[in-house]
This record gives structure tokens, sequence and C-alpha cells, in this order.
């Protein structure tokens, strides 16, 4: 049986001074007696979600977390702009943002597991592989939920909500 958490759940969101860039959003559903597990799921970039609102991706994600019995969900972007329409991000000045790789640093290495999932728009600016570098320290965390046509591991929202991660292998 698989108890879902809905009325207890604390949420926080990191943006710059503007509210351009999100740099991390978390969901918590630990409760007394519980201890901490994060997963970290690593996107594209963020939409509109913050502290408090969920968008479907958001829920997708949670819905994932708490099947897989994580107590902390933490979502954090290769690019850091907000936005609903990531053909933008090839168009923006700055779209991974002066703090981004920071916040990715941090979310992976507090976490029990990170979900690579940022579907095809990754490989925009060579990002994926700038962020896999930046982060190999972490490989050992590194999951996906699916891959793409080209390679790519897939982004969460239209994934079946009993998918498994499966450990990532960069050249597979």
């Amino acid at each position: 049986m698989l108890t879902i958490v809905t009325n207890s759940i604390k949420g926080t969101a990191t943006f710059d001074a503007s509210y351009r860039y999100r740099y991390r959003l978390t969901r918590s559903w630990l409760t007394e007696g519980q201890n901490l597990r994060q997963v970290t799921f690593i996107m594209l970039n963020p939409s509109e979600a913050d502290a408090e609102k969920d968008d479907p991706t958001i829920r997708a994600c949670s819905q994932f977390a708490q099947r897989w019995e994580y107590t902390q969900l933490n979502i954090v972007n290769l690019f850091a702009h907000r936005t609903s329409q990531p053909s933008i991000l090839k168009h923006i000045n700055d779209p991974i943002g002066p703090e981004n790789n920071r916040y990715l640093h941090e979310a992976s290495a507090t976490a029990d597991a990170v979900i690579l999932a940022w579907g095809n728009w990754g490989s925009l600016l060579n990002r994926h592989q700038d962020v896999l570098d930046l982060l190999a320290i972490h490989h050992h965390k590194f999951y996906c939920l699916a891959r793409n046509q080209s390679g790519q591991p897939r982004h969460p929202l239209y994934i079946k909500r009993t998918t498994r991660p499966t450990p990532w292998q960069q050249n597979s």
C-alpha cells in the first residue's frame, strides 16, 4: 500500500533578487521519527512553481519521490532562467544564472540519489555535458527514469508513476 502525504508538505524556493532565476525548489514530508532521505531531480529549467505552488512537473516528481520512500525532494535545473517555453532559453543572455552551478552541486552532494531528467533541450549550449562534468564526483548517485531517442534522460511528466529509476550510464 502506498500512502501519499498531501497536507503536511513543507516547501522552499530559492530565487535571485529579481525572481528571474529559480535556483532550488524543495518539498519535504519528513515527519517525526523518520530519517531524512533526499532525492534530487535535475531538470531543464524552472517554470512557475514556488515555495507554495506546484506545477504538474513538481507534482509528478513529488509522486515519484514519495513512492520511492524519500522524505525530501530537491529540484534543480541545468538552466535557472524561469520560463514555460524552453525554446526561449536559446535567446536569453544568461539562461544558466550566476549561482546555478553552486545549487546544482549542493543539491547533488546532499542527495541520496540524483535523477537526471532534463529531456531533449539538455544539449542546448552543451549544458548537459557541462553539468555532468561539474557533478562527476557524484556520478555514483546518478539515475534516470528513461531515455529519449537522442539518449538524453527523459523529463518525468509523461512517465508512468510506477517507473523505478535505473542507474545512469553516460554512453548507453
